[in-house]
């Protein structure tokens, strides 16, 4: 039985990595070949996801389930960071009253897919999910101390 929990864990190691494998390539995709620019937020974004991909690299490679506690508090401040950004494109008040952000307008959207999906919204979805899995792993590493 323990057996089967470290294996689930394991999975959702792996899972939390290839999330963010799949996030850092979408906005390396968003910047380098489609040629948006990121403004200030989406560079905030981009340092709390970017080492994702090798911290959760090595522990998935490692089995380190430890790295959930730590995984958990970055996502969940990138997380805040995208709904703010997020936010600042799609509610009307915090549009108007935005703080000019660099050259690039944090309220500008070069994608609008279904009228509701946005660059922050991928990375606030990226963020929740690996909060999601860090936080399930943790849960499953203190029943199983």
């Amino acid at each position: 039985m323990q057996e089967s929990k470290k294996d689930s864990r394991e999975t959702l190691l792996f899972a939390a990595w290839a999330t963010s494998i799949i996030a850092m390539f979408g906005s390396l995709y968003f910047s380098e070949i489609r040629q948006y620019e990121p403004c200030l937020l989406c560079w905030y974004q981009r340092i709390l996801m970017y080492p994702f991909a090798l911290i959760l690299g090595i522990a998935v490679v490692k089995k380190d389930y430890k790295i959930s506690f730590y995984t958990m508090i970055m996502a969940a401040v990138g997380g805040l960071i995208s709904l703010y950004h997020y936010s600042l494109q799609k509610v009307p008040f915090m549009a108007d009253n935005a703080v000019t952000c660099g050259r690039v307008p944090c309220t500008g959207q070069y994608i609008n897919w279904f009228g509701f999906i946005s660059i922050p919204f991928l990375a606030l979805t990226a963020f929740i999910i690996i909060f999601s899995l860090s936080l399930v792993i943790w849960k499953k590493s203190k029943e199983e101390a």
